[in-house]
């Protein structure tokens, strides 16, 4: 069993900002692979089903992103997954939009809902599903970039890459994390 966790903000003002593509992108996988309908568990609403034979719990957490760790901790303690088990879907200011980069560890880098999880877990060792969202340019214009809605400019790449997200999923279900970013690259490759 996996337990893939989206990273985002619950209130239905935020749902189409940068910071909320993590929600969005295990939203296109239960939606393309027909996982059961969302409910709540976990202070999050979970959604299950199976890729490439894998039973997979999809997690959002409505603990908003900076208390990620209060839901997905009792989540991976319920069904008692190691940290291989679990990835979380989340944006990521230093890959170019559209972008992705799967790693297991590493640093937070900043991002508070992985400081958060990291916290709740006692480690940093599950994988990380980065979703490249690009930098605004300076320190200064971070915030408002990653709490702002997508432009409908992004449309061009985040349909697409979300589309790739969900395609590709059962690679990633089988650990075949290169496979799954080589998927994406194909699939997203734009002339």
């Amino acid at each position: 069993m996996l337990l893939w966790t989206g990273l985002g903000n619950p209130e239905p003002g935020m749902a189409l900002q940068r910071h909320n593509i993590g929600f969005m992108a295990v939203d296109a996988i239960a939606q393309r692979h027909g996982f059961t309908p969302w409910r709540n568990r976990f202070k999050g609403l979970t959604a299950e089903g199976t890729l490439a034979g894998r039973k997979i719990i999809l997690l959002k957490p409505m603990t908003y992103m900076n208390a990620s760790g209060e839901s997905v901790q009792p989540a991976t303690a319920f069904f008692k997954l190691p940290p291989e088990a679990v990835s979380a879907f989340h944006d990521e200011l230093d890959l170019a939009p559209g972008k992705v980069r799967v790693k297991r560890g590493g640093g937070a880098a900043g991002h508070n809902g992985l400081r958060s999880m990291d916290r709740m877990l006692g480690t940093p060792e599950y994988w990380r599903v980065r979703l490249g969202i690009g930098h605004p340019g300076s320190k200064e214009r971070v915030h408002g970039h990653v709490l702002g809605n997508f432009a409908k400019s992004d449309q061009e790449w985040l349909s697409p890459l979300l589309d790739a997200v969900a395609d590709a999923a059962p690679l990633l279900a089988e650990g075949r994390a290169e496979d799954f970013m080589t998927r994406i690259a194909l699939l997203t490759h734009r002339q």
